[in-house]
């Protein structure tokens, strides 16, 4: 690459030789942001492969399905009020055992 004595130059040709640069500037960061998007489309289309061929019957949250469970406590001042025994344990369940009840009187009687 040849050394340019920029001192010696004129303004126009100064000017002539900021338009070339920027040309050419322009075209390769073009090219490599081309390039950039072709990759991202191949691993984007890996990821979307990996995505179905792993795919099970999820729905569309991403969480595999659960079976319903059914309520094994309930609160008698409010009947609507019941847990399965998972997950935090319920502010009326909470006021009930502090109070010195035991978690047995809560649970409820399945017929079968």
């Amino acid at each position: 690459m040849n050394r340019i004595d920029f001192k010696s130059m004129s303004t126009d040709e100064l000017w002539a030789l900021h338009e070339e640069v920027a040309a050419r500037l322009a075209t390769a960061l073009l090219a490599e942001k081309r390039l950039l998007e072709d990759r991202l489309k191949q691993l984007n289309g890996g990821i979307e492969a990996e995505r179905t061929k792993s795919s099970s019957p999820r729905s569309s949250t991403g969480r595999r399905p659960y079976p319903t469970v059914v309520p094994k406590f309930r609160n008698p001042d409010r009947p609507s009020e019941t847990w399965a025994g998972r997950g935090k344990t319920p502010r009326w369940l909470v006021a009930k055992l502090k109070s010195g009840k035991r978690i047995d009187d809560f649970r409820i009687r399945h017929v079968a």
